[in-house]
């Protein structure tokens, strides 16, 4: 049915940005500060016949707006914008190109690869600097007006507190798309997420954040699209608005309120993967698509005395400026929408970095910054960062305001390092455990700060880390010369999957030493979806293309022995955690602080027992450190002695002095051992006699972590 259109557009009102109904009609606006003029083009419900070409009638500071009576929901539009085709001065305006609202809800179509797209003739021999006339409306998908209406009823976030938190790292498609207990339609989609099955999966696992890889609509770059690749991850936005369509199963965005509603309900926060650092549009032959066509000389970092050209500091062509604040209110905009429209929990940005320079660089008090933390709805959420990019003194770990956790690349490393056996990282290692202070312990920060990990997205899943001495991309098609070289990972032996049970054993028992050296570090643990039972991504470290078997759960390793034991394994680290205050950290450890007479906030020991002083801390060959940690509990104080045995060899660990029985609640190596089992006494006694006592030895097989409680009653 074709839309009844008017012929010329009313003034309306250049706020709020981005095409809003107010129950009569719809009132567009949009920011260009060199158009000369813009045209509103309105398609029929199947967005391939435009209907109406209305130019927005006003400009008021910078904003060009226009009122469209009797228009509604569902409305398909697009804009045109014209002005200078110089890019030679940073503009590229070309109204041959229809140009997607950077405020699109919703879309309507998808992007169809022809060199229409562009700007400028493809193949002529002034490259970009050469203009193309044709229409390229055809091959554009284009925004479509929106109902926010949404019955939220009585929801209410968690808020878990920052101390309580474990996040896990998820792709809404390759989470669920192997589910077959769903149906077709729903498998890789928010409704799938919000399946009671998978919430109670999470919830065995003790995760009370799930951190989604970016949701934003996406754009498919045509290198991969030629290769008969995908754009998998989504590190490539084509609308900061808008959800990725194929994300919906039905196409509706209130799936994504559901979902949020559903975790929100069993307590599961959800955080969102955000890239505000760079858009799809490239580098000076990418695509005009929306803000390039839209005012390029504003969005955009352009090199500075060749505006031709983008400033990369993101890897992927072009920079977003986020010093001008026409985009910098942008993505302020974008992120309070997903805030209040959607209701999620946290932000994780992608290339932080970025967002944080300025023309003198890197700016912990930049504008972006700034803006984060002064805003009434924005500064209360969980706000976290990759806190690197690609550009000048891109390395920017520890150096994010007060507010802002961060991923800890530092502790990925350490960890790694030390159980692959590798020299002189005890001294590291002791500083991860105990929150990486040397990073985050300034400006009244906590532990929290400090995101922990051992393996994400980006990289080896935990299956293929102990799996593979090197990456295996060959199915990029870059020829294995993309992703990380030096993974600092293991194979025990064997290149991929074997059927050596030696081999299989010790790489189970090196996972769980890694995972629970995260679960039982102070800072933020994060767990990558997947390495809870064992997912494989057959050695490929770069998976961002991957959208197949490569990337996606098998839900079958869910199921086996192995999986299920892993599954508990996980889940039992995490109720040890959320059990032990201890464990947790909510405060930096201060030298010599006590929380009763006699009993030290944190002490480190040799595996002989005996207190580490500088000395000992400089032996290269040392692998094994006790770590005894107390801290305030109701009615008492809850002390914990974690033990690290990072050796080849079995270690026998000789127990600190401590004011009742040390029990073992978890081995890494036997994780059938539980409270019920106790060390080694002063007697000689063997561990199954389960002796309560309060010091004596404890034997650890060859990487392995154990943990160790002594509850002391309130004096």
């Amino acid at each position: 049915m074709m839309p009844h259109v008017a012929d010329r557009l009313l003034p309306g009102a250049p706020h709020p940005l981005g095409a809003h109904w107010d129950g009569l009609g719809v009132n567009f606006a949009v920011f260009s500060a060199h158009a000369s003029r813009i045209d509103l083009c309105v398609f029929d419900e199947a967005g391939r016949k435009e209907l109406r070409r209305l130019p927005l009638p006003e400009c008021t500071d910078e904003v060009w707006h226009g009122y469209l009576p009797d228009a509604g929901p569902g409305l398909v539009y697009g804009y045109r914008a014209h002005g200078p085709y110089d890019p030679h001065h940073g503009h590229r305006f070309n109204p041959h190109k229809l140009l997607l609202d950077p405020y699109a809800r919703k879309l309507r179509g998808t992007i169809r690869w022809t060199d229409a797209l562009s700007g400028y003739r493809v193949g002529h021999q002034r490259e970009d600097l050469s203009f193309d006339r044709r229409d390229s409306a055809a091959a554009m998908a284009k925004a479509v007006v929106v109902d926010e209406g949404f019955d939220w009823q009585d929801e209410r976030a968690p808020r878990v507190p920052w101390s309580d938190t474990v996040i896990y790292e998820a792709h809404v498609r390759g989470a669920t798309i192997r589910r077959d207990d769903l149906r077709p339609h729903e498998r890789g989609t928010f409704r799938a997420l919000s399946d009671r099955r998978f919430i109670e999966h999470l919830q065995r696992l003790g995760v009370t954040a799930v951190e989604l890889l970016p949701v934003h609509a996406v754009l498919q770059d045509r290198f991969l699209v030629q290769r008969g690749l995908r754009n998998y991850w989504g590190y490539n936005t084509l609308s900061f608005f808008t959800p990725e369509p194929s994300y919906l199963a039905t196409g509706e965005l209130n799936e994504i309120r559901a979902a949020v509603r559903r975790l929100h309900a069993a307590g599961i926060e959800v955080i969102l993967d955000v890239v505000y650092n760079h858009t799809g549009e490239t580098d000076h032959f990418g695509p005009t698509l929306s803000w390039r066509g839209l005012d390029n000389a504003s969005y955009y970092w352009l090199v500075a005395g060749s505006p031709r050209h983008y400033i990369n500091d993101t890897g992927c062509g072009n920079t977003l400026n986020l010093t001008h604040p026409r985009v910098l209110q942008m993505v302020m905009d974008s992120l309070r929408y997903w805030a209040t429209a959607f209701r999620v929990d946290g932000f994780r940005f992608d290339l932080g970095a970025a967002l944080g320079r300025e023309h003198g660089g890197f700016n912990p008090g930049s504008s972006f910054f700034d803006a984060l933390r002064q805003d009434p709805v924005l500064s209360r959420l969980k706000l976290i960062s990759e806190s690197w990019d690609l550009g000048p003194d891109g390395y920017q770990v520890g150096r994010h305001p007060p507010g802002f956790a961060e991923w800890n690349d530092k502790f990925r490393d350490t960890v790694r390092r030390f159980w692959r056996g590798d020299l002189g990282q005890r001294p590291d290692l002791a500083t991860r455990l105990a929150g990486s202070g040397d990073l985050f312990n300034h400006q009244h920060r906590r532990p929290w700060a400090s995101i922990n990990f051992v393996t994400a997205h980006d990289g080896f899943t935990l299956r293929d880390l102990v799996s593979y001495q090197v990456k295996h991309n060959e199915a990029n098609g870059e020829a294995n010369r993309d992703g990380r070289d030096d993974n600092l990972s293991s194979n025990w032996g064997a290149e991929g999957e074997t059927g050596d049970a030696g081999i299989r054993a010790t790489r189970a028992t090196v996972s769980r030493a890694m995972l629970a050296t995260v679960m039982f570090s102070h800072g933020t643990p994060m767990l990558l979806g997947g390495d809870e039972f064992g997912r494989t991504q057959r050695g490929n470290n770069n998976a961002y293309c991957q959208d197949n078997e490569v990337s996606w759960f098998d839900w079958r390793l869910a199921g086996s022995d192995e999986g299920r034991a892993l599954q508990a394994f996980v889940g039992r680290l995490a109720a040890l955690r959320r059990a032990h205050p201890s464990l947790r950290g909510i405060r930096y450890v201060a030298r010599d602080r006590t929380v009763a007479p006699g009993v030290p906030e944190m002490l480190w020991f040799d595996r002989e027992g005996r207190q580490l002083w500088d000395e000992a801390w400089r032996d290269p060959e040392a692998r094994a450190l006790g770590l005894w940690r107390a801290a305030p509990d109701a009615g008492g104080i809850d002390l914990t002695l974690t033990l690290f045995n990072g050796s080849g060899d079995a270690e026998t660990f000789t127990l600190p002095a401590a004011p009742g029985a040390w029990q073992l609640l978890v081995d890494s190596a036997r994780p059938e051992a539980g409270p019920d089992f106790h060390p080694t006494g002063k007697t000689g006694r063997r561990a199954d006699d389960r002796a309560d006592v309060g010091s004596g030895t404890l034997e650890l097989a060859p990487r392995s972590v154990a943990l160790l409680a002594c509850r002391k009653p309130a004096s």
